[in-house]
């Protein structure tokens, strides 16, 4: 049998991320709901995962930057993954963009009563324009830190256990 590579693990984990965040999306599961977890849960699994048999290899040479690099082939991965998904279904939605922008201009009422309507709506527009981006900058940001975390922290336990 053909051992999988941290990239076909990061692609795998990357699929099953995207499955379950569409799962989750179609299910219409609230945005504060504690089902949202899953992802991130499926991502640091999938990130052990490469640890995990990276560390159970013969190429494993006890480093943290050795382990790290494993775990950093797979999460960059994952993070490509989600963040062209991010870019595509919030283009593919702009009811999203919309329903923002209409929480945003009732925050506005409430919050800056000093601005004028023609004020708020500009702000409104702008935020609806750079909707996408936005949200990409912070799949980007926050695949990333969230990755990081999970592979320092798995290679840690791996380096502390080991010893």
């Amino acid at each position: 049998m053909k051992k999988i590579t941290p990239l076909g693990k990061g692609v795998i984990t990357g699929v099953v991320v995207l499955l379950a965040t569409l799962l989750l999306y179609y299910a219409k599961e609230s945005t504060r709901s504690a089902l949202q977890y899953i992802v991130f849960i499926i991502y640091a699994l999938g990130i052990f995962w490469t640890l995990w048999a990276h560390v159970r290899s013969g190429e494993y040479t006890g480093k943290f930057g050795d382990l790290f690099n494993k775990g950093f082939r797979c999460f960059i991965i994952v993070t490509l993954m989600m963040v062209t998904f991010t870019g595509i279904f919030s283009a593919a939605h702009p009811e999203f963009a919309e329903m923002d922008g209409n929480n945003y201009r009732q925050y506005l009422k409430e919050n800056e009563p000093s601005r004028n309507e023609r004020e708020r709506e500009e702000m409104v527009a702008k935020m609806k324009k750079n909707y996408t981006l936005r949200l990409v900058y912070s799949a980007v940001f926050g695949y990333l830190i969230t990755g990081t975390i999970f592979t320092a922290a798995g290679a840690g336990l791996f380096l502390l256990t080991k010893r």
